[in-house]
């Protein structure tokens, strides 16, 4: 029983630590489902978008302007009916349509955030990261030639709606795998560093106060 709980605990610690890997808000709410409404109308709303361009080819300078005209009928109508007060809620003024510095903040930051790890990877600091950096790149670059942009982005999201569920759900049967995974993987790059890095020739200090 006690070895249970214990387990219990520490599954919900590595649970908590992925939703706060994800942000722990209102963006790691989205991918856990905690909110099923939101999260499938967001990804219904994809599925919409990817279904137009990619499989009935829609024109998107077509569907952006229609969406603009819409949007302009809308106001127009909602802003003639407020102020003949047939209904007493008001359309929405220019600054709850304007997009708050705090939102442009947290973009910039994630930015930043991409930037400061690429710069870290490429460092060579850690070389196992590095190799999975440049095999991942390698990998999506190959099937990106099979796909087009809207369709890797979307199956992009449709992974980050996905993956992190699935991972609540069969948690246990991942990390198994993932440790087993780990541990081969282990090995493999030892071997890669005892024969090939650690036998490639460094500079001494004699050859360095020559060159």
């Amino acid at each position: 029983m006690a070895e249970r709980n214990e387990h219990g605990a520490s599954s919900s610690r590595r649970r908590r630590s992925l939703y706060h890997n994800l942000g722990g808000g209102h963006f790691a709410d989205i991918m856990f489902w905690r909110n099923k409404k939101e999260s499938g109308t967001i990804l219904a709303v994809f599925t919409l978008i990817w279904f137009l361009f990619e499989v009935v080819e829609y024109p998107f300078i077509t569907f952006l302007c229609q969406i603009l005209l819409i949007s302009i009928f809308i106001f127009f109508i909602w802003s003639y009916i407020g102020s003949s007060q047939l209904i007493k809620r008001q359309p929405p003024s220019i600054d709850d349509l304007k997009i708050s510095e705090s939102t442009w903040r947290v973009l910039f930051d994630k930015i930043n955030w991409f930037i400061i790890k690429l710069y870290d990877v490429s460092s060579g600091t850690d070389f196992r990261l590095l190799v999975l950096a440049v095999v991942s790149l390698w990998m999506l670059s190959v099937v990106g030639n099979y796909f087009s942009s809207l369709t890797l982005l979307y199956i992009v999201f449709v992974g980050l709606e996905t993956i992190p569920m699935l991972y609540e759900l069969y948690e246990e049967e991942l990390n198994y795998a993932a440790s087993k995974s780990g541990k081969n993987m282990k090995k493999l790059f030892d071997k890669f560093n005892s024969k090939v890095i650690n036998k490639i020739p460094k500079a001494t200090g004699k050859t360095k106060r020559r060159m």
